[in-house]
Parts: C-alpha cells; sequence; structure tokens
C-alpha cells in the first residue's frame, strides 16, 4: 500500500481512514511487526452488507521467539499505533469504492447536482467484536472490572456513524466534489446492561431520518447473555447520532440525499426518528426563549430561588449547613492535554469520537469520588459538538456532578456535566467547544452495604439555571 495521498477528507471520513504502516527492517536486523490484517468482507453500498468482523490490530508476541531488545516485550498500551481503535482499522480495510474516490476529491468539481433516493438498508453497517477468541482483541477493551471500556465503545460508535453517513450521502459520481459531512450532536443512549469483554459484541447501525442538511443514526450494540441464547433481549444500547452536511468548497448547507424505507420496521423508525427531531427544534425554541426573556417568562424564578435556598447557608453558615448535601463546587475535576498529531483526522482536526472518550473517562473519575465506590454508567443524556478541535490546541476538560436523583433507592442516578475548553494561552481566550452529559449509578450490593448518596445543591444562579435546563431537557426527552 503506498503512502496516504496529502489530500483534505471530508471531516466525518478523517477518524476511519489512515493508512496501516508496513513492516520495515531496522539496522539491527530486526523487523517491526506490522499490523495484522483481518478478514473482513468489502463494504460496498449497492451490496448487503456483511458483518465487519474487528480483530486485534497486533499479532501476539506469544507466536515467536521472544527477542529480550525487541519492541513486543513493550506493554501493549506501549505499542506503536494503539491508539488507533481496531474498529477504526477494520473500517479501513474494508472501504468500498466510495472511500476510494473521496481519498482523491476534486476539490474544483461541481456539487451534487442530483439527488439520489437510497434505503436504510443501502447504508446498514455491521461490525463484530470477536472477544470469546481473540485475547488480545479483549485486552484492549477490558476494563478493571472485566468490562468493556465504554470511553473506547464511544469512540468506535462515533467512527461507525461516519461511515454510514458517507455511504448514504455518496452520489456515486465521481466528477462531483465530496460533501463535508460534521457530527452534530449524539442524542441520549441508555445502557441496558453491563457489556462483558469474554463474550462476543455486535454493533450495527443505519440512516433512520433525514432532513434537508441533516441526518440521524441509530447504532445498536448487542450481546447475548451466551452464544445462540433466545432466552434474553441482547439488546444493550441504542445511541442516535446527527450529523450536518456542509459543501466542501464553500462551507454553507448542502442537501443530501432522500431516505425511502422499504419495510415495515424501516418505516417505524422513520416516525420514531421524526418525533425525535420535532423535540429538539421545541427545545431550540425554548432556549431561545429562556435566552432572550430569562426563566422568569417561564415562572421559574421560584424554582431557582428554591434550588439556591440550600446553597445559601453552605455559603453564609456553613457550620448549619445540611451534611448529606454537597456544593456543585466542591465536586469538580479538571484536566488539560495538548491535542497531539496521533489523535487527528487527515484535516488535522480532533475526532469527536476522542473527545467522547477522554469526556467519558472524566465523567467516570468524578463520579467515583463522588460516591466513594466504583460507578456503573448509565446513560449519555446528550452531547453537543459546538466548535471543532484542531491539532496543538490546549484543550481543557472541566467536570462537575451537576445533581442527583435520589427518589428511587434502589437505583440512585448521578448526573455528570463536562465541558472541553479550547485555551489559547497567547491571545488570552478560552472557548466551549463541546458539552458532555452523563448519568451514573452504582451497584446495588453497594446499597445493600448502606452506601449513601449525598445531594448535590448550586451556589451561584448560574449553577442553579445550569440545573434546571438539564432536568427540563431530561424531562423533554423522556
Amino acid at each position: 500500500m503506498g503512502k496516504c495521498p496529502p489530500k483534505i477528507l471530508p471531516d466525518l471520513l478523517r477518524p476511519i481512514l489512515f493508512c496501516p504502516p508496513r513492516s520495515r527492517q531496522l539496522s539491527s536486523g530486526r523487523t517491526v511487526p506490522t499490523l495484522s490484517p483481518p478478514s473482513l468482507q468489502p463494504m460496498d453500498s449497492a451490496a448487503p452488507a456483511s458483518p465487519i468482523r474487528v480483530v486485534s490490530t497486533f499479532s501476539s508476541p506469544l507466536d515467536r521467539p521472544i527477542d529480550a531488545s525487541s519492541s513486543i516485550r513493550k506493554p501493549l498500551s506501549l505499542w506503536p499505533g494503539m491508539y488507533h481503535s481496531p474498529v477504526t482499522n477494520a473500517l479501513w480495510e474494508a472501504r468500498s469504492s466510495i472511500f476510494e474516490r473521496l481519498l482523491d476529491p476534486s476539490m474544483d468539481g461541481p456539487p451534487q447536482s442530483e439527488l439520489l433516493t437510497k434505503s436504510p438498508a443501502q447504508s446498514r453497517t455491521s461490525i463484530v467484536y470477536n472477544f470469546s477468541t481473540d485475547y488480545i482483541l479483549r485486552e484492549q477493551y477490558r476494563d478493571p472490572w472485566n468490562e468493556v471500556r465504554i470511553g473506547k465503545l464511544l469512540e468506535d460508535l462515533d467512527a461507525l456513524a461516519g461511515t454510514i453517513a458517507v455511504k448514504h450521502c455518496a452520489d456515486d459520481d465521481s466528477t462531483t466534489r465530496p460533501l463535508l459531512l460534521v457530527t452534530a450532536s449524539v442524542d441520549k443512549m441508555v445502557l441496558k446492561k453491563p457489556l462483558s469483554v469474554d463474550k462476543d459484541l455486535k454493533v450495527s447501525g443505519a440512516v433512520t431520518w433525514v432532513g434537508r442538511s441533516s441526518i440521524e443514526i441509530q447504532i445498536e450494540v448487542t450481546q447475548s447473555e451466551q452464544e445462540n441464547s433466545l432466552q434474553s433481549d441482547p439488546l444493550a444500547l441504542t445511541a442516535y447520532f446527527t450529523f450536518v452536511a456542509r459543501d466542501s468548497k464553500t462551507g454553507k448547507s448542502a442537501p443530501v440525499n432522500r431516505l425511502a424505507p422499504e419495510t415495515d420496521q424501516e418505516d417505524l423508525f422513520l416516525k420514531e426518528a421524526e418525533a425525535r427531531d420535532k423535540l429538539r427544534k421545541r427545545k431550540r425554541e425554548v432556549e431561545k426563549l429562556a435566552f432572550e426573556g430569562g426563566h422568569s417568562v417561564h415562572g421559574e424564578v421560584k424554582r431557582l430561588k428554591s434550588l439556591l435556598a440550600e446553597g445559601r447557608i453552605f455559603c453564609d453558615l456553613p457550620a448549619l449547613a445540611d451534611r448529606d448535601s454537597i456544593l456543585i463546587r466542591d465536586t469538580r475535576l479538571e484536566n488539560s492535554l495538548i491535542c497531539q498529531p496521533q489523535q487527528r483526522n487527515l484535516h488535522g482536526r480532533i475526532f469527536g469520537g476522542f473527545l467522547m472518550h477522554r469526556a467519558y473517562e472524566l465523567a467516570f473519575s468524578t463520579a467515583y469520588a463522588f460516591v466513594g465506590h466504583r460507578p456503573c454508567f448509565h446513560e449519555v443524556d446528550h452531547v453537543d459538538f459546538l466548535k471543532p478541535v484542531d491539532v496543538g490546541d490546549f484543550l481543557r476538560f472541566k467536570s462537575c456532578v451537576l445533581y442527583t436523583q435520589l427518589e428511587n433507592p434502589e437505583k440512585p442516578l448521578i448526573n455528570i456535566e463536562v465541558t472541553a475548553h479550547v485555551t489559547r494561552p497567547e491571545l488570552r481566550t478560552s472557548e466551549v467547544s463541546n458539552t458532555f452529559y452523563f448519568t451514573f449509578t452504582v451497584c446495588s450490593d453497594a446499597l445493600k452495604k448502606g452506601l449513601r448518596i449525598r445531594n448535590v445543591v448550586p451556589a451561584t444562579e448560574e449553577e442553579a439555571r445550569r440545573v434546571l435546563e438539564r432536568i427540563d431537557a431530561e424531562k423533554m426527552f423522556a
């Protein structure tokens, strides 16, 4: 395979297309191990989609003689190229003629003039993780509690959603310039059961709704309790990604191919997606009214005062404050990083899956420090991608426990907010690039042993408004 051409790819392809390195001979005579190629089926948008079988990206170090000076004695996490998920490698190997054309797009070509009509089946793509037979793949996804690393899975879902979006939006015309597809948001995704790293996992998705320049993609994660088991529902998680299309030359919104359901199930998915789109529009209208007239237009003054009452006790009379409560500001955690070239897509920007991965890790740590016991991931409430993040940016992630829901003693919920700030010290500026909302709970065994979750209260009006906005958004999308 030759070098990757130095062309600008659509934003969505960057996280999923890269050139795997060849093996190379060192001066010492040793050979650097190459990526083991997955056994995959071509992803042809016109043919029925075959599951993509994900395998470990490296062969076992036990399959060859051990050389004390060889890099294969390094831990798995230090092997070169290990940052990239096996899913991104698999999607690269399974690329179709669509991706081949997009590797060398003509930016001077005309835009797509005629919209096509495609079915959800034409964009459907599936991935299979062979955890039961591939022990190195298991190690790449294993967390300390022998479950799948959720942050790494979120990264994979973003990469798969990008592939699906490109398959639907491709116009099969090599003379037109491709669309620039950008992740706009991720709607609620609920984990219905823990994901074991010892059993095979399947991820499948397709386009379920299309607007003028936006599309919704539904992705499902399934895992059976036992192989070929029909006793329990294999569905573990459902996610909804929203993408918007831009002209790759002008940056303006661009129309996307139409969608035509062919089965009753696809028609049902379309109706459900239309309902979600109406909810999103309603939410934007409510936020606009709140921004223009404040919460007072909705009678929220009383709610704000109620939320702030206990927080003021903490600030003014801390010795008399409720010991079962804690201020939001006392739950904060933060970390920082410089965005490196290894995390970039081919356009030099940091892809959304990496940002979700890092935000999840911080949210988990925040919940862990707050509860004093290992938290259990429950759901991603919402993710907004507001501004792009570039290589070299100084990125700061800030998290806090925004509020807790303790009405159900058997399943208390801890709601975490994570914001990503692009900070430029030279310019003395800091902008929010992404906002993430995660919800965690705790296992029943800890609750049976007397674990208590504290109530979280705001100390400022700005914090109280954020709490009310999230509670209202949760009710709206419930």
